[in-house]
């Protein structure tokens, strides 16, 4: 007897597995199929995991989307979504600011390019990527991970590198800071801090560049610089203020094979242009009508001289075995068609002279000097000089109490 009521269990149980498990749902019927946990809110299995959130598609008017039809966009595909979020990398822009508020504009050269710096935040992900996600036992969405956008200063920014990337010790540490523009931010006009910026930018070596408000100077660089102005130079930690000696420091320490040589060939290039400036000076600072005309001929008598030298072919240049008459050089920096650190000491003061001398005294470098326009040509076209000259409205503002009007 108990056999047998132990075999109909057995029957019973295989006659019910055969209904719940075997026998298809059919869909004509009104009966409802019976999930686990139907009533606690659960979403129904026939709904996919994966699904678009509810949010209104936002695609940035840069970034580059395929076509596709208005039924693939309403039925976008996981697999393609997946691919999309792995080849996508991830940007961190910072600009080294200091404290935040003496100075600002940071940039790095392993350019660092570098060139900029304006660009668009980077779009990190999104809106309308798939993502696999569970709710939560009552229901509400899970709360959206917050991304910190914010400019990060020098000092959070250098010790967020040291804790992810190993140091090269053979790398040196270097960091230059140079004058700020009227905004406290942007390059200022010195063409002091741009010859220094020229000659780290053409050895190639990775360096931070900060800009100094001197209206607001920062309590650390005064303390790392007492009673010095930009620009300066800290190397490995050491400090160095005076720029002549940081041009031959650079050349010595950041010398061949790793770093290229800049010293000019030809000593009568170091010593080309050398007076322009100072004809420039007092050109500008004049305010006797009667002295204007001696003093605008001297000044055009300087660029003349200029002229001469980079029309005059150098040594090597000259073919000592040809009976032709001597041709005029066209090279386009003073020791060659490569910059060299006589180029930056002369272009940044040669640029000043173009632009103050026609905006306080409508003085133009006169056409007939091919070889000095040849050259400010050359140096245009170059981002070694273009990323690290001032703009020309802050280079006129510098002047505005510095050339003085002609008084009768």
């Amino acid at each position: 007897m108990a056999a047998n009521v132990q075999e109909n269990i057995y029957e019973q149980v295989q006659e019910k597995t055969e209904n719940i498990y075997e026998k298809p749902y059919d869909k004509t019927t009104n009966a409802e199929p019976k999930y686990e946990n139907h009533d606690a809110g659960q979403q129904s299995p026939e709904e996919p995991i994966y699904s678009t959130l509810d949010q209104p598609e936002y695609t940035p008017d840069y970034m580059d989307t395929r076509g596709t039809s208005p039924d693939e966009e309403d039925q976008p595909s996981a697999s393609s979504d997946r691919e999309e979020t792995s080849d996508s990398g991830v940007m961190v822009a910072s600009l080294s600011n200091g404290d935040g508020d003496g100075y600002g504009s940071g940039r790095s050269s392993s350019l660092e390019n570098y060139g900029d710096p304006c660009d668009d935040q980077p779009t990190l992900a999104q809106d309308d990527l798939l993502m696999a996600f569970s709710l939560p036992e009552d229901g509400s969405p899970e709360p959206e991970e917050i991304v910190d956008y914010s400019l990060k200063n020098m000092e959070s920014c250098a010790a967020a590198e040291e804790t992810t990337e190993v140091a090269d010790p053979n790398q040196p540490q270097v960091a230059l800071f140079v004058k700020a523009g009227s905004d406290g931010e942007s390059i200022g006009n010195c063409p002091f801090s741009q010859r220094l910026f020229m000659i780290l930018w053409l050895k190639g070596v990775v360096f931070n560049v900060t800009t100094v408000d001197l209206k607001r100077k920062p309590a650390d660089l005064h303390n790392l610089a007492p009673g010095t102005h930009p620009p300066f130079l800290t190397f490995n930690g050491e400090v160095k203020t005076d720029v002549n000696k940081i041009e031959e420091f650079l050349e010595e320490v950041l010398a061949p094979p790793k770093y290229p040589k800049l010293a000019a060939r030809h000593r009568e290039s170091n010593a080309a242009g050398n007076d322009i400036f100072a004809k420039f000076s007092a050109f500008i600072k004049n305010t006797k009508p009667d002295a204007n005309e001696a003093l605008e001929k001297g000044l055009t008598k300087a660029l003349k001289k200029l002229d001469e030298y980079l029309n005059s072919p150098l040594p090597d240049e000259v073919d000592a075995d040809s009976m032709e008459e001597e041709k005029a050089s066209n090279r386009r920096f003073l020791d060659g068609n490569d910059l060299t650190l006589a180029d930056c000491n002369l272009l940044p003061k040669l640029h000043i002279v173009k632009v103050v001398a026609k905006k306080y005294r409508n003085f133009d470098i006169p056409s007939d000097l091919t070889g000095v326009w040849r050259y400010l040509n050359s140096a245009y076209a170059q981002e070694e000089f273009t990323n690290t000259c001032a703009a020309d409205n802050e280079i006129e503002s510098a002047y505005l109490d510095v050339a003085k009007r002609l008084t009768k």
